[in-house]
């Protein structure tokens, strides 16, 4: 888009350029013909206008979009918000040194009066095989470095996405979804707007409860001009939307332009796609905060003073600390999108490859609150990487991991 803006003002600077040239005048007006002959000495400058005319026609039809129709498939999602005790630091060494947690790390980490450890109840979103609830839907071993994250849902321009959806979490919660199109009674976000009885039942399900939502996939929800095959969105509870986040509900969604999807929804110019968020967890605004005390807290009551406060604001990559969960492995030479956002204010940085996003070759990103971006990567350089917040304070307090580039021939 800000290229697209700065196309607009140089078209525009040569326009005007033009026009005065050709009646002989200057920049300031100066010297400037009667251009009665407007046919002649002043046609250039009428194609011009014309031009920038049909430039901005064009521009202001790809910021709208072609009407939705419901040309594509149907996707259906079974979704439920499980409550589950999330372990943000599995085992008990940090995976960036290979070394026992130092004291500083250990406040996030390790169960010792007066910390509770890395252990917390947490509500997440997660997908389930049919509308039984009975059986998970597995994630694929390459897919596990995507932690506590819901779900991703997938759909291409002209398709519904369709998610049956129930609340086994002890609060009342939603989905509320960016970027796509829908009515109110799938928005999953209560604030008076004028609406009531079925258009209010999705944005509060209560326990035990379920609703159907029904998203939909106009053009205006997929890539736009400057964007890759794909756009990226996220999703997460909006009933009491701080306190859901930060006790675990978000998720991506991916929009693929029409004609660019594989069967599975997934863009068929790119051969891998990854997902991460970067959140700073703070369990002292969890809905669990009682729950968690009851079941992991050392102390009788709860402390006031020290570092305890701190403790409990978890610096995760996809509800990971120090490296402890699973990596993503790329194939050296593959095509890889980045899907990235954030809850808070980081600077992620790669290590040891580049990236190109926004039209720029970079290797560090800025993400502000609830920002999403993708940035588009063909990874040369073998090897494991860390991969990081550039804040200080975050990374020292966990917001690191690694990821691997394999070599062709070893990739599988």
């Amino acid at each position: 888009m800000r290229i697209r803006s700065l196309l607009f003002i140089t078209l525009f600077g040569l326009f005007l350029t033009a026009t005065l040239a050709c009646c002989g005048g200057d920049s300031k007006g100066h010297g400037g013909g009667s251009c009665s002959d407007g046919k002649d000495s002043c046609g250039m400058g009428m194609d011009g206008l014309m031009t920038m005319r049909d430039n901005l026609k064009a521009y202001w039809e790809d910021v709208r979009g072609k009407p939705f129709k419901a040309e594509g498939k149907v996707r259906k999602y079974y979704i439920r918000a499980d409550e589950v005790v999330w372990d943000y630091a599995p085992g008990d060494i940090n995976g960036v040194t290979g070394e026992p947690y130092t004291p500083a790390e250990a406040i996030y980490t390790v169960r010792e009066t007066p910390y509770w450890g890395s252990q917390f109840i947490k509500c997440i979103y997660q997908e389930y095989t049919d509308r039984t609830f009975t059986k998970l839907k597995k994630r694929s071993e390459n897919e596990q470095y995507m932690g506590l994250l819901g779900p991703t849902i997938r759909g291409e321009v002209g398709d519904t996405i369709k998610i049956e959806f129930r609340n086994a979490c002890k609060f009342p919660n939603s989905m509320h979804p960016h970027g796509v199109f829908y009515n109110k009674d799938s928005e999953g976000a209560p604030y008076e707007d004028g609406t009531f009885g079925r258009d209010k039942g999705d944005d509060a399900v209560p326990t035990g409860g379920s609703w159907t939502y029904h998203w939909l996939c106009p053009e205006r929800a997929g890539p736009a001009s400057m964007d890759g095959s794909s756009a990226m969105w996220m999703y997460h509870s909006h009933t009491d939307e701080s306190v859901d986040v930060q006790s675990g509900l978000m998720g991506f969604i991916i929009v693929t332009a029409k004609g660019m999807a594989n069967p599975d929804g997934t863009p068929f110019d790119v051969d891998q796609e990854v997902f991460m968020n970067y959140q700073i967890f703070d369990e002292r605004q969890s809905h669990y905060f009682d729950d968690n005390f009851a079941k992991f807290g050392t102390t009788p009551t709860i402390p006031t003073v020290g570092n305890f406060g701190a403790s409990l604001q978890k610096h995760t990559i996809n509800g990971y600390l120090y490296a402890t969960g699973p990596y993503v492995k790329l194939k050296q030479g593959s095509r890889v999108r980045w899907n990235i956002m954030s809850m808070d204010l980081h600077t992620p940085h790669w290590h040891g490859n580049t990236f190109v996003t926004d039209g720029m070759r970079m290797d560090v990103i800025g993400l502000l609150f609830a920002e999403m971006k993708v940035v588009d990567m063909v990874p040369d350089n073998v090897g494991l990487w860390l991969y990081h917040c550039h804040v200080p304070f975050h990374f020292q307090g966990g917001m690191i991991t690694k990821y691997e580039v394999v070599e062709k021939k070893k990739y599988h």
